[in-house]
């Protein structure tokens, strides 16, 4: 989960801004699993460091105001290679995962 969590972040923003919860809960509901908060807000940093996403205070109807993130026109073409890279990650681990293939010879 950790090598594709950056890619998966990038994806939930690319509809629009949202905050750290929502883009937590818009992964579990796509089955990706239980993100926690000490993982997803430093990888929202960096990217925002790296000028990937924008961020925007709004402030709360009841409560504390939240961060919004938001995907730059570079986070988008970081989007775009990173689906291509996992693309061919996934094609080239499913060959090799599902090809049968003659045991190596050489192996101690």
């Amino acid at each position: 989960m950790r090598a594709i969590l950056g890619a998966l972040t990038l994806r939930a923003l690319e509809h629009g801004p949202s905050y750290g919860y929502a883009i937590i809960a818009d992964l579990e509901a796509n089955g990706m699993g239980a993100v926690k908060g000490g993982t997803l807000y430093p990888l929202l940093t960096r990217y925002e460091s790296a000028g990937l996403v924008g961020v925007e205070w709004r402030p709360g109807e009841a409560g504390p105001g939240r961060k919004y993130f938001s995907l730059t026109a570079l986070g988008r073409s970081e989007l775009e290679r990173m689906r291509t890279e996992w693309s061919r990650f996934t094609g080239t681990s499913n060959d090799y995962l599902t090809t049968t293939r003659a045991a190596r010879t050489d192996a101690p």
